[in-house]
This record gives C-alpha cells, structure tokens and sequence, in this order.
C-alpha cells in the first residue's frame, strides 16, 4: 500500500475528531493518509522524544527485513498481516510477491479508513485480500472465512503481529498470541515488533515518558513492554537468531554508520518458528 489512491471524501465510519493508530503511524512515516489529530498524537510525544518518529521507521524496516527472510530463506508463501495500518510504502504483499509471485497475503484491520484505502489499492491483486476484523480477538479472525478459505493450515503461516501489540492494554497479550499460535501449522511463523523499555537508566525513563504521552494522547494507547514481558508473546516458540532485539539489530543491511538514536532503543523485533 504505497502511494495514496484515497479519495478526497472521507469514507462513511471515518472519526475525524478522534487518533486513529493507523493514521498516526501513516503520519509519522511521512504519509498523507492522517488529518490533525493524529498528527497532534506525535506532536504531544515529541515533547519529551524529539525523534519519535523513528519508533515507526525502525518498525517498517524491521518488517521489510523480515518479510524478505521469510520469503528467501524460510520459504513462506502464505501471510497474515494483523493490523495492517496505512503504510506508505513497501508493505507485506510488496515484498513478499517481489520475491514470491504468486504468494497469498490476507491484511486484517477494523479501521474504515485502512479497509478503504486497502481495498482500492488491492482491487486488481488476485493474491491479496483485506478482512475486517479486531486482531484483538484471535477466534473471531481465524474463524473469519476468508482467512479460512484462503489460506491453507495444512502448510505453514508467517503471521504478523508488527507495531500492535503495544496498543494492546491488558496483561493478558499472551494469552491472546498463544491462541493465535495453537491455529498455526507446524513449520508457522510469528512476527512481532514492540515497543520496549529496555530497564536501563539511559533509556528506561524515555521509554515511560513516551508511554504517558501516547497512553494520554488522542490515541489513548502505547504501552512499552519489557524484555520479558515481550519475550513471553511468543510462547515456547523457537525463536529465529539473534532472538528478540532491537528492531535495528535484526540482521540490518549493511554496517552502521552512524549511532542510533535514544529512541531507536525504544522498540525491539523477533520472530518465532512453531515445531
């Protein structure tokens, strides 16, 4: 979902006066798709984070990455995208397809924005389809009949739980992903970037002074997890090397160059093989 096809009148279902996570994440990665609420959210968090918006670079990068080792190296032609969002360039399907022509993605989202742009920007793509459905409630879009139809649970599933979780506010996040996991076939994936608060005295108050600030914005969520609070999303899953890290550190692309910034510290990546 790269460039903006979206019309210029505002899809029925659309609370403009109200953040949406999708649309706060489109303005941060420089998109289009946002109106001055969302915007206000970032303007709120760069108070006490200037660079906030690397939370959503470090996680689309991670994402590029991963989609590539999955298609490349894991051999993974079918996705599931659980909460979408209104990416500006270079989401699953993109790479994924790159690599993989005729590889199955299936985008889930509730957000009437998301579902519209979605489906314009996918209307002439066989091998991509849009749900709507909570990803907060793993019966209700594993049960969905799409997810159902077209996918095949006899082989295995990458999916993806990538910048959600962390609006997820209860404490019960493991449980929900353990629900997802037990769905998945043998040989699945699970990939999931998170906001962290590493519990270090150089970045641990950024972390929380970030988290206050998402949490009581207009978005109202934002949560920054621990290492073992993250950690245990994934169950007993095997994880891939290096295992949970920062996003950046996630087999990058090359040498680093320049030093990351404090906020570049602030969320991690990993992804989970099922035996």
């Amino acid at each position: 979902m790269s460039q903006s096809v979206y019309p210029s009148v505002v899809p029925a279902g659309v609370d403009t006066s109200r953040a949406s996570i999708a649309r706060v994440y489109d303005a941060a990665l420089n998109g289009t798709d946002n109106f001055e609420v969302d915007r206000e959210v970032l303007a709120q968090v760069r108070t006490v984070a200037p660079q906030v918006n690397d939370l959503a670079w470090a996680n689309r990068d991670f994402l590029i990455r991963a989609c590539r080792f999955l298609a490349t190296q894991a051999g993974i032609d079918q996705y599931l995208d659980l909460g979408s969002g209104l990416p500006t360039a270079e989401n699953t399907h993109q790479v994924v397809q790159r690599i993989k022509r005729q590889a199955r993605v299936i985008y889930v989202d509730k957000d009437p924005m998301v579902l519209a742009h979605a489906r314009a920007l996918l209307e002439d793509n066989p091998d991509t389809s849009v749900v709507e459905a909570d990803i907060f409630r793993p019966f209700e879009v594993m049960s969905n009949p799409v997810v159902r139809d077209e996918l095949d649970f006899t082989r295995p599933i990458a999916l993806f739980q990538n910048g959600t979780l962390h609006h997820y506010l209860g404490d019960d996040a493991p449980a929900l992903m353990q629900t997802y996991i037990d769905t998945l076939p043998s040989g699945s994936y699970v990939v999931i970037a998170h906001f962290f608060d590493p519990e270090t005295e150089e970045y641990s108050d950024l972390a929380r002074k970030m988290e206050d600030k998402f949490v009581h914005s207009p978005m109202g969520s934002g949560r920054f997890r621990t290492r073992t609070e993250i950690q245990s999303m994934f169950g007993t899953l095997d994880m891939v090397d290096p295992g949970l890290v920062l996003c950046d550190d996630w087999w990058p692309d090359g040498p680093r160059l320049t030093p990351l910034s404090a906020v570049r510290h602030c969320i991690v990546g990993g992804i989970g093989r099922k035996p």
